[in-house]
């Protein structure tokens, strides 16, 4: 099987210390790609350089809802200058979380609206992050329409009516470890079977969401970890996991504009 890890933070200080054998993990486990998201200038820039350090990674580039509070005109300039880099595959993490409101409303929806321009000026499908935006992002989305526009969802964890608007706007949905949990993933259990199998992208989040049983043993999430998502899925699904694996590795590098054939 080949496996794409979606969404991971590998730029994280905490994978510093044995990053090679993270890697070496995730190829034993059949990760063959891993798309790092960048949050902001700093996270960017170094998705960038892993990326072009190991051919196994890709990279984002994109100002986080949290970190709205200090992008400027200036960021996104030298966010454009890094999404020229042909390991960068997409633009993101962006969009809104009214969650803990580490930054203004203001400042969220004005740094949503600049990055989807840019985002859709270059041609970049989007990862994007919503949480307790209580309907925003979507408005935000069906105001400003692009009409070539490709995104993930990532992290689905919304409504039922929700995931209807972001299939009807042909959007991808990334599925995490929270899948696996009982309690915390039974709404998106349900969910999961009114997902068109060629929407569907599995992710870690890593080094967050670390999914069930590995949650009982490791406090750090790692890309060796998204098969047990996948098999979830599978499971769920009453799908088997080879043929369900190849779908996902096709909707993935569909997105991402990356050759299926390698890897």
């Amino acid at each position: 099987m080949k496996l794409f890890d979606s969404h991971c933070h590998l730029d994280d200080a905490v994978f510093q210390p044995d990053f090679e054998k993270v890697l070496q993990r995730a190829a034993e486990a059949d990760v063959k790609r891993m798309m790092i998201a960048g949050i902001d200038e700093h996270t960017s820039t170094r998705a960038v350089e892993l990326a072009q350090s190991f051919p196994e990674v890709y990279a984002s580039v994109g100002v986080h809802p949290h970190d709205a509070r200090s992008c400027s005109e200036k960021t996104l300039t030298k966010l454009t200058a890094l999404a020229r880099h042909p390991k960068v595959m997409a633009w993101g993490e962006i969009g809104l979380d009214f969650n803990r409101m580490y930054s203004p409303q203001k400042d969220q929806e004005h740094w949503f609206v600049r990055q989807l321009e840019i985002a859709d000026q270059l041609d970049l499908p989007l990862i994007f992050h919503e949480r307790d935006s209580q309907g925003r992002f979507l408005e935000i989305l069906q105001a400003t329409p692009a009409k070539r526009r490709r995104a993930v969802v990532h992290c689905f964890s919304g409504s039922e009516t929700e995931l209807g608007r972001y299939l009807d706007l042909g959007f991808y949905i990334g599925i995490t470890g929270i899948v696996t949990i009982a309690k915390r993933g039974r709404a998106l259990r349900n969910m999961l079977p009114s997902i068109p199998k060629d929407r569907l992208l599995i992710e870690t989040d890593a080094p967050y969401l670390t999914p069930t049983p590995q949650r009982n043993r490791h406090r750090r999430n790692e890309p060796a970890f998204v098969r047990q998502v996948l098999t979830k899925m599978a499971e769920v699904l009453e799908q088997d996991l080879p043929s369900l694996a190849r779908q996902v590795w096709t909707n993935t590098c569909t997105l991402f504009r990356i050759d299926p054939s390698m890897g």
